[in-house]
């Protein structure tokens, strides 16, 4: 026990050392726009108090009265001082450290062999440091990270758990954004490094946000906000008018991180074949562009892509030998917003192209995602939503049904979510149900959660997740997963 406490201390200075070293965010050139035409127009505004008859000599006669007190002992001191008062930090530590715990309460007793997920399945210290450099008055840094160390592995006999498992869920220590930001002329503005980068307007199900990888090992405790991951990428903002344009190189190649061989999540009986990725080259960058524009009422986006494709196919690469490969994916779409009073009306659409699938190695498929969503949030402090999604593949062959494509022509999945604050913004009630499928019959999640603030900084939330299995391959078999999990945060 003391090995483990000393690693996680020492894990934690580490970050903490990196943490101060760096950090961000800065006005863009649409803000830096407004604030420069605000102070034009108060200048023309003000311009014919100047030249005022009369004005000049009062001026003198108030000055001249004025003076001795202007030439006080130490005003130059106090000026100086208040001056460096105003100027920002160069840099600015902040952070959280929380305790997470789960508990599994609906399995049944494990087969020989197979690791017990009954009970304590968390015991998770976690800390995230958050560190941001102010380079100059445009130009700023951030560097974050996380590390944390899962007991419950310890506690419960890492002999009872696979090699995967215990790479996977035990520990990690790892950057998290990690980029430079500031204005290359007056309407453009760059972002490079490690960081994420959020496309279309879903809250809840990703139609053309495809630029980040997710954090799949727990499927269902935590909404996509939280799941995404940083990846390096350069970003280029150019502002005209109400519209703005992006351009985005990704240079790391990074995928979903999906449950491993032996997790509860898994719904396979062996390990998966090997998996190729791609590697961070050159030649292996990935593209995107962007062009938002902003309106009284309403926006509209519009996105284009050429990235690689997140969920492997099977490949057979010689006789008897598959293997999971990653290939490029052409992509482009739409998202629409419209606020209509208390109501917000959601829309999202994809074409993707160059689809490979085991079954027919021969052929590449395409497929349109359409979304459609409603907001409303006319209670106090109350928001409720539902969002609908079908994914269509494109000259479906019935052969891609069966394993180990298990791939569906039409993928339906729905979306209620209700958020409410209480108490003065101290009480928060989080209430969602994914399904997939028209009826449920391809899996389902459910996840209630109330979060209270105990004082600014510090909170304790407690929840359940339930799941539904289904023939989606993700949910097959996890139906037994239900667990309840608390967690506390103490932030600064």
């Amino acid at each position: 026990m003391t090995n483990i406490v000393m690693f996680c201390r020492g894990l934690a200075l580490l970050v903490s050392i990196f943490m101060l070293c760096w950090t961000s965010g800065t006005a863009t050139a649409q803000e830096r726009h407004r604030k420069s035409y605000a102070d034009t127009k108060l200048d023309a505004v003000l311009e014919g108090f100047d030249d005022q008859p009369g004005m000049d000599k009062e001026n003198e006669e108030i000055n001249d009265v004025l003076k001795g007190f202007e030439e006080g002992e130490g005003t130059a001191e106090e000026s100086t001082q208040k001056e460096e008062a105003k100027k920002p930090p160069f840099y600015d530590l902040s952070g959280s450290l929380s305790l997470g715990v789960s508990y599994g309460f609906a399995h049944d007793a494990p087969k020989p062999g197979e690791t017990d997920y009954r009970g304590l399945t968390r015991l998770r210290p976690d800390v995230h440091l958050d560190s941001d450099i102010t380079l100059s008055e445009n130009w700023k840094a951030l560097i974050s990270g996380r590390a944390f160390y899962d007991f419950v592995y310890k506690i419960n006999g890492r002999d009872k758990y696979t090699d995967e498992v215990l790479d996977e869920y035990e520990n990690e220590a790892e950057f998290g954004e990690v980029f430079l930001h500031g204005p290359l002329l007056t309407s453009l503005d760059l972002k490079m490094g490690r960081q994420i980068v959020v496309w279309g307007k879903s809250d809840n199900i990703r139609v053309v946000d495809i630029l980040n990888p997710l954090d799949n090992s727990e499927p269902g405790l935590v909404d996509i906000e939280d799941l995404r991951l940083p990846v390096t990428m350069t970003k280029l903002d150019y502002y005209f008018g109400k519209w703005n344009l992006t351009g985005i190189a990704v240079h790391e190649i990074r995928f979903n991180k999906n449950p491993v061989y032996g997790s509860e999540f898994y719904t396979f009986e062996t390990p998966l074949p090997e998996e190729e990725k791609p590697s961070s080259s050159l030649d292996n960058t990935e593209y995107a562009l962007a062009l938002n524009g902003i309106f009284r009422g309403w926006d509209i986006s519009f996105y284009g892509a050429r990235f690689f494709d997140d969920q492997p196919h099977m490949e057979m690469v010689s006789p008897g030998h598959l293997e999971r490969r990653h290939n490029r994916l052409s992509m482009v779409g739409m998202a629409v917003n419209v606020a209509l009073g208390n109501w917000l009306l959601k829309s999202e659409a994809a074409y993707l192209k160059g689809l490979e699938f085991f079954a027919v190695p021969s052929e590449k498929k395409s497929r349109l995602d359409m979304l459609a969503g409603v907001e409303y949030s006319g209670f106090t402090n109350t928001t409720i939503s539902l969002e609908a999604v079908n994914r269509h593949i494109k000259d479906f062959d019935s052969t891609m049904k069966a394993p180990p494509d298990s791939a569906q022509e039409d993928e339906f999945q729905t979306v209620l979510r209700y958020s409410g604050d209480f108490l003065h913004d101290s009480f928060h009630v989080v209430m969602l149900a994914s399904t997939f499928g028209v009826t449920g019959d391809d899996g389902s999640l459910q996840r209630f959660s109330m979060e209270y603030d105990i004082k600014d900084d510090f909170s304790v939330m407690v929840g359940i997740v339930t799941y539904q299995s289904g023939d989606k391959t993700q949910f097959r078999n996890i139906g037994d997963n239900d667990r309840l999990f608390l967690e506390a945060k103490y932030s600064f």
